[in-house]
């Protein structure tokens, strides 16, 4: 329970935080309640969305070393909380009106309602550039010629396969993309399409940055230097974070409209998803269970799959967040049968 310490303080900070504001706001002991009660119900939702964005954290900071991991720790933890749940959300809204950063806050406060409307019309170009994104990162696990480990074997050994080709991942990407951009009115599809573009091109980058930095850490070992500089797989958990928070903050407004409400409640689940990762890592959980990595990364093929499906058809977050655990679940029940 000692790594889960830090999030219990802040989930009580938090929690103090929306009690003082639901008083001030409402003045009524119910409506305070209401807040408060809202406030975890988000925080739990972030968790259940989050849980396989945990388990490919910790697969992620395993092959990093101390510092990085600690400043992927601190550092995005930062980035995940204030950047993704607080800034995130405004930068929608003023680009979406047409306004700079101090009148969407203004906006955001005063009018929960039109800020709800703005965030959620940019839905469209948000499910296309994470689903896009997400897909890739899912399908990257699968698409190894030399993955020799399978679960679901007689799908996994095909994808394998379908490694040969070099930009198989990226081609079934762009299938799915246009196939939901023909359901679309023109103009929402452009968007579309334009996004899922931007969140593939986001992905090769990270890529190509992660690997430049790995050739030069191989120069630097065979020089003789054993410092790791561990951006690249920083970088790349930092984007791979910001995208699994989109239908968190999206889906958040099924609950609520009010900006401090969402921004506490998602901040909640965000810190545990970190305790979480942390408990993975030290723990060596991904080591004793032979196939949760795979359960996580197919609840993000999934998760993919719903964020570009979901720019034509909505889906509640409670089906997304179902699909994640069942999945993570049954490689956890897989990898006891093994074992």
């Amino acid at each position: 329970m000692h790594r889960f310490a830090g999030s219990l303080l802040f989930t009580a900070v938090a929690l103090a935080l929306a009690a003082l504001y639901g008083w001030f706001d409402t003045g009524s002991l119910v409506a305070t309640a209401g807040v408060i009660w809202v406030v975890l119900v988000l925080a739990v939702l972030e968790v259940s969305l989050s849980f396989d964005n945990a388990v490919v954290n910790a697969a992620a900071l395993g092959q990093m070393d101390a510092v990085w991991q600690r400043r992927f720790l601190t550092w995005g933890m930062a980035i995940a909380v204030f950047g993704m749940r607080v800034v995130f959300p405004l930068a929608i809204v003023a680009l979406a009106a047409g306004v700079g950063p101090i009148d969407a806050t203004v906006l955001a406060l005063t009018e929960p309602a039109r800020y709800e409307m703005l965030v959620s019309g940019a839905h469209g170009a948000i499910a296309g550039f994470g689903g896009a994104f997400l897909l890739l990162v899912g399908l990257d696990y699968f698409l190894d010629p030399d993955k020799t480990v399978h679960w679901i074997g007689w799908v996994e050994r095909r994808l394998a396969a379908l490694a040969l080709v070099r930009t198989g991942g990226i081609a079934l990407v762009l299938v799915l993309l246009l196939a939901i951009a023909r359901q679309l009115p023109g103009p929402a599809a452009l968007v579309f399409v334009e996004a899922g573009l931007a969140g593939i091109i986001a992905h090769i980058a990270v890529e190509a940055i992660g690997t430049v930095l790995e050739a030069r850490e191989a120069a630097r070992r065979v020089a003789g230097t054993l410092v790791r500089s561990g951006l690249g797989g920083f970088l790349y958990l930092n984007v791979l974070d910001a995208s699994f928070s989109f239908d968190g903050v999206i889906g958040a407004f099924a609950l609520s409209n009010n900006m401090v409400i969402i921004a506490l409640g998602l901040s909640i689940g965000a810190m545990f998803v970190r305790s979480i990762t942390l408990a993975l890592v030290r723990e060596g959980t991904l080591a004793q269970y032979r196939y949760l990595e795979h359960g996580a990364f197919w609840a993000i093929v999934a998760l993919g799959v719903i964020m570009l499906v979901s720019a034509r058809h909505a889906v509640p977050e409670t089906v997304t967040g179902l699909i994640g655990a069942v999945l993570i679940g049954l490689s956890l029940w897989a990898s006891r049968q093994r074992s």
